[in-house]
């Protein structure tokens, strides 16, 4: 299975291939393999070369991703859009504090 480039990441296919599901856990090989996966192999490096864990992936912004990383518009939106928000919304909506 391959993740698309235009949807949302495929929690299913982390699970599969062993790596952990939550990004905090993520070394900054796992961010840059994700990507790579994920259909970004060029904009991937970028991750490595800023030393994006995932710890840090979690904190990123919008403009740090347009601006920060030194990649094409098109495709830093999409990373930014359809897998770092995404996965910024399923860790911090899990950790929120049940009433």
């Amino acid at each position: 299975m391959v993740p698309e480039e235009n949807g949302p990441s495929d929690r299913h296919l982390l699970e599969e291939e062993g790596k952990s599901v939550d990004p905090t856990e993520w070394s900054i090989t796992d961010v840059v393999n994700y990507f790579k996966e994920a259909g970004f192999p060029e904009q991937a490096v970028a991750f490595g070369d800023q030393e994006i864990d995932g710890k840090s992936l979690l904190l990123m912004k919008r403009n740090d991703v347009l601006t920060g990383l030194a990649i094409k518009l098109g495709p830093a939106l999409k990373i930014y859009e359809y897998h770092i928000k995404v996965l910024q919304l399923h860790h911090f909506n899990n950790e929120a504090p049940s009433c």
